[in-house]
């Protein structure tokens, strides 16, 4: 039932946002409604779906009492850094693609994300219900797959992977589990009581990437960019804390952990690390032994 719902929820976010700035009229919301799920759709019902809708992905659908048009606002949501400014950006891209399927065949090219998208429906149901789960876990650094008893807390999504953060009650604390790590998912039947202070985006603060760290982690980093390179780092920031002192210098205050330096390897020579100097030292001896492994390559 809850799954469904949340379905249902998403189709509405979605067109609304289709509709963008021009709204709907609570009739073609109803006609629409009734042409997608086959049942009639009153105004009660819509009322406290627009409620859910704000509680659960802190999405707004407004209303213009001079025109009677429910909407939206974009600029809103994308002047902020929210969950609801991505889910309203997936599904309106997603409906495109799906809209264009015929008209636009073989000019629209997307990649295929294998990151477990199958399970999200099932862990927002179990978040919304506060219910723990049994998971069939296999980590790739282990062969036997381990089950797993959760609370989930959150989902996130990190370089086309999803994750869950969920408190681990066999090591009473919290761990993240990638989605396509998952083989097995079920509920328990019994419930747990989320802290009221939780906020995944606190969480992850001082993270780069897919890990959890403390404060006392953070470490502030300055890095040295090329002219060009520049101009995409201050369009697409590495982390919130990014700033630029001087031009083409930039600092990060964040923890140093593998996604962060994967990250700055991918730069290659169009980004230097300047400080701090451990930082530094794990870049260039990653850069040469990528170079060994090369030059010894006679093939």
């Amino acid at each position: 039932m809850v799954k469904e719902l949340i379905r249902k929820y998403l189709w509405l976010v979605d067109q609304f946002s289709r509709a963008s700035s021009r709204g709907l009229t609570l009739e073609q919301v109803m006609r629409r409604w009734e042409q997608r799920w086959g049942e009639p759709y009153n105004r009660r019902s819509f009322f406290n779906h627009r409620s859910a809708i704000l509680e659960i992905f802190d999405i707004e659908i407004k209303c213009d009492r001079s025109t009677n048009l429910y909407y939206i606002d974009r600029e809103e949501l994308e002047d902020s850094d929210t969950r609801s400014s991505w889910l309203i950006n997936t599904f309106t891209v997603n409906s495109l693609l799906s809209m264009s399927k015929e008209g636009l065949a073989g000019r629209v090219s997307v990649e295929n994300i294998p990151s477990g998208q199958k399970w999200l429906v099932t862990l927002m149901d179990a978040m919304l219900q506060g219910e723990e789960l049994l998971l069939d876990y296999q980590k790739y650094t282990d062969n036997p797959m381990e089950q797993l008893t959760v609370q989930p807390y959150a989902l996130k999504e990190v370089e086309k992977r999803w994750y869950l953060v969920a408190f681990s009650k066999a090591r009473k604390a919290l761990r993240m589990y990638s989605l396509d790590r998952i083989k097995g998912l079920a509920g328990t039947g019994r419930h747990f009581r989320m802290p009221e202070d939780f906020d995944v985006d606190f969480l992850f603060r001082n993270s780069f990437g897919a890990y959890i760290t403390e404060r006392k982690d953070v470490r502030h980093i300055v890095l040295k960019a090329t002219e060009r390179e520049a101009k995409y780092l201050r369009d697409l920031p590495l982390h919130h804390s990014q700033e630029e002192p001087r031009p083409g210098i930039f600092t990060l205050d964040v923890a140093i952990g593998e996604d962060l330096v994967l990250e700055l390897l991918r730069h290659g020579n169009r980004l230097e690390v300047l400080e701090p100097q451990e930082l530094r030292q794990r870049i260039a001896e990653e850069f040469t032994a990528a170079s060994a492994m090369y030059g010894n390559n006679n093939k």
